[in-house]
Order: C-alpha cells, then structure tokens, then sequence
C-alpha cells in the first residue's frame, strides 16, 4: 500500500467520522433574540426587562427538554418556540412590516446527526413558523417552502393558524411608518436585527440548531434573509458544531456564514469561539453587521457579534445560567 494511499485514507477519515461525544459532558443550551444598535442610553427598563424575561422563559423552555433527556431538536424547536411567541422579539408575534403591511415570516431548523434540515420563506399564516420548518424536514420531501405553498402545507399539516392581529403590533407598525417618512431603506431603523435563534447539544453529543424571523422593516418585493437558508443563517452538523445567526442577511448569505464557521472548525479545528470570531470579522468586511451563537458535540458554547449589543443567553447541565444585552456584559 502506497505511502500515498495511506495519507488519502487519513484524511478522508478525519473528515468523514463524526466528532467523538463524551456523554459525560452532558446538554447545552445558547439562544438569542437578535443584534444590533442596542445601547444601554437608548433602552427603556420596561423593553430590557422583558427582552431578559424573554430570554429566560426560552432558556427555561429548552432547559426543560434537555434536562429530561429530550433532542438537542426538540429543545431548540420549544426555545424559539417561546420567543416567536414574545412580542420583544421579530419572529411571528411581534414580526417586523413588510413595505406593504404585512407580515412575512421566515423559519429553518436543522439537526447534525444526518444533516436532515426544514426551512420556510414568506409564510403569513402560522403563528409558530419553526414547527412549519420541522414539519417540512419531517412530513416532506424538499428542505424549503415559499409563500403560498408554504402557507397550503401548514394548513395541510394541521398546524394552528394566526391573523394579521396576532402578528402585528403597535410598535412594529411605528417603525415601519418612521422608515417611510424618513424615506430610509429597510437596513435603517434603528439597525436591529431580531431575528431568533438556539443552538443546542443533548446528552447524547447531537446537535441542533433552529433560526425564525420576520425579516427586516419595510423590506420589499419578496425579499428573503438568511434565516432559512441551510449554511447562512442556520447549520448544524454533529462533526463540528450547530450555529444561528442574526443580521444584515445579504452579507451573511454572501459569506455563507453558518456553513463557513462549521468548516472552519471541521477542518481547521479551530475552537468555535475563533471561528466564529474569525467568520464575523470577514462578514463585517463584506459591510455586514449582526451576530452568531455556536455550540457543539464537546460541549463547548460560544457567540460572536460586531454589534453594540446582542440579545443572548446560556445554560448547560451543570453550568452557570447567563442572559445578557449588552456589548459589556459577559
């Protein structure tokens, strides 16, 4: 056998085995509620307590899963669950303006076992959009859904259906009437990103990651983010690690940031806190701002933003319980 030969076989085996999972680490939990300009000066305390209430009912959520042994996948569906349902937050309740008025969600989840994903784009009818995307992963044969046939499947699957009442609020609907007296572009309110995400690991070395989203404030003619496209804003493979992402879209798409962090760490084997690091920098680069969460198969758990402020929180069997905003806070 050629010397060659030998070294191809090394390689391909490092690649293509899956990272090794000490069950003895046990489960880990990172959320976020979105990037952005977010500045102590410019919060209210009745907006940041209930952004860290917010927080922390997702994390308890997704605690609970994992705690009693559930799915990296079930935890991060039930984290993001709760913060769809959260005004504080863009994604289904609360959900940003299109430049026409409506609400046009978007959602993805992934797990890293067989790299099964569900995604779906400009969906106006379910109110929690992440269980559409993991009825596409599971009770269909694509990965991704748009629009009107998106909206049909929900209907189809059973799922419980929402207005324009329940999405919709009176604060959303002033942003969107602020861009348009202003004549700003939908990257100019604020520049807020609020999309929600969670990355997890379970006690079995799985990892998951799910992103949902209303978009940006006034953006037009159909436009789709990152968020529900597998390798930008949401990833997750059991080899490396699990990401979501929030921020300016069109850049994080154009890096292809989820998958780049991943390879970044299957290849190079770098710790998820500099790949992360490293991806965000080349985003900014690009003109991108916004953040990431990662958390992978050997437990370890990381976030990464070139914003003031990201809304985020961690918890891990064992380990301390932190939300945080602010760019100072740990």
């Amino acid at each position: 056998m050629s010397i060659r030969f030998l070294a191809l076989a090394g390689v391909l085996a490092m690649t293509a085995a899956p990272a090794h999972a000490d069950d003895k680490i046990g489960w880990t939990l990172v959320i976020h509620g979105g990037a952005g300009v977010i500045e102590r000066e410019r919060m209210t305390r009745e907006r940041e307590e209930a952004a860290r209430a917010g927080l922390d009912a997702a994390l308890t959520a997704g605690q609970k899963v994992l705690a009693g042994g559930g799915s990296a996948l079930d935890a991060v569906e039930a984290a993001v669950r709760v913060l769809e349902d959260d005004p504080s937050f863009n994604a289904g309740r609360g959900a940003v303006f299109t430049y026409e008025g409506k609400n046009e969600l978007d959602a993805a989840i992934m797990e890293g076992a067989t790299r099964k994903a569900g995604a779906v784009a400009g969906v106006t009818a379910t109110k929690n959009p992440i269980g559409l995307a993991r009825r596409v992963m599971e009770n269909s044969p694509h990965v991704m859904l748009a629009g009107a046939g998106a909206d049909a499947f929900s209907k189809e699957e059973g799922l419980e259906q929402a207005g324009p009442d329940w999405f919709g609020t009176e604060e959303r609907r002033r942003q969107l009437d602020e861009l348009k007296s202003r004549k700003a572009d939908a990257f100019d309110i604020d520049m807020k990103y609020g999309t929600v995400g969670a990355v997890a690991r379970d006690a079995k070395g799985h990892v998951a990651a799910a992103t949902s989203t209303g978009g940006v404030t006034g953006k037009r003619w159909g436009r789709i983010g990152d968020s529900p496209l597998i390798g930008a804003g949401t990833y997750a493979d059991d080899r490396a690690c699990a990401i979501s992402a929030t921020g300016a879209g069109e850049f994080f798409i154009r890096e292809g940031v989820a998958h780049e962090i991943c390879a970044r760490v299957r290849f190079k084997g770098e710790s998820l806190k500099v790949a992360a690091d490293t991806v965000m920098a080349e985003t900014k680069a690009l003109g991108g701002t916004g953040g990431v969460i990662v958390t992978g198969p050997t437990g370890e758990m990381a976030w990464s933003f070139n914003t003031p402020g990201m809304y985020r929180g961690r918890v891990s069997a064992g380990g301390e319980r932190v939300v945080a905003i602010y760019g100072d806070e740990k």
